[in-house]
């Protein structure tokens, strides 16, 4: 299979030596996507409920520029700075999967780029 590399500018745009997602088949994998705010560069403003909504709004840009979207996600894993922040992040989260939900995982983590409070990647069919 042939991979294709998928890039938007209505994300931001990787901060290192990695791709925004790539196409391999009839899948989709995203590079994990912070509270960027693909304007500015800038982290927006707020707690982790704001990072969440931007997370999404970037990850949105990603799959759509792939030619799919967040109804074909099948796995998305969510990295949090803090566990005792999973119900903001919860309910932020069920805002944009309301149904035929994907799998997931959530990984506490010590520390995310730029120091974001949230980090999503996902997986999703074309």
């Amino acid at each position: 299979m042939k991979k294709e590399i998928v890039s938007t500018q209505k994300a931001p745009g990787a901060v290192g030596p990695y791709s925004q997602a790539v196409k391999c088949g009839n899948m989709v994998y995203t590079a994990g996507q912070v509270a960027l705010n693909p304007e500015t560069g800038q982290m927006v403003e707020g707690g982790i409920e704001e990072q969440t909504h931007q997370v999404f709004a970037n990850l949105k840009a990603v799959l759509e520029a792939a030619g799919t979207g967040l109804e074909n996600v099948v796995k998305a894993t969510v990295f949090i700075t803090d566990m005792e922040k999973f119900g903001d992040v919860n309910r932020v989260y069920g805002q944009y999967f309301t149904g035929d939900f994907p799998a997931r995982s959530c990984i506490e983590v010590g520390r995310l780029p730029k120091d974001a409070l949230v980090e999503i990647e996902v997986v999703a069919a074309l």
